[in-house]
């Protein structure tokens, strides 16, 4: 049986799995690696924070995910198979290392952030 996300270090776990699979995907790879070059030890902490804040309920993400995706959505208008590849990603890393409640709702929360940023970013182009 696998243990469910509890700590920080979880998420971190989470995450660096996640974006090992992210940097190497055909669909959304290239957003990443070509587009916006992500600074992976400068990205890592903040998504972290970003996971813990609302997985664990500790405020520690205090910035606007938002306004970042926009920025990236001038530079290549993100679709929905972005959205669905990015949320496929994140569930499945997510079965593979955990299962419980706080797994289930990283899951939930991924789908919902996935959803809302594709329907913000199609009204803003």
């Amino acid at each position: 049986m696998k243990k469910d996300i509890a700590a920080r270090a979880d998420i971190e776990n989470l995450i660096n799995a996640f974006y090992t699979k992210v940097k190497a995907d055909k669909t959304i790879g290239f957003i990443f690696n070509d587009v916006i070059k992500v600074n992976w030890e400068h990205h890592t902490p903040i998504i972290v924070d970003f996971w813990e804040t609302i997985l664990l309920d500790n405020p520690v993400y205090n910035k606007n995910a938002m306004a970042v995706h926009y920025d990236i959505n001038k530079k290549v208008p993100l679709q929905k198979d972005h959205f669905d590849q990015w949320i496929y990603l994140f569930t499945t890393t997510v079965d593979e290392l955990f299962e419980g409640k706080i797994a289930e709702l990283a899951k939930t929360r991924a789908k919902s952030i996935g959803s809302i940023m594709l329907s913000k970013m199609a009204g803003a182009t």
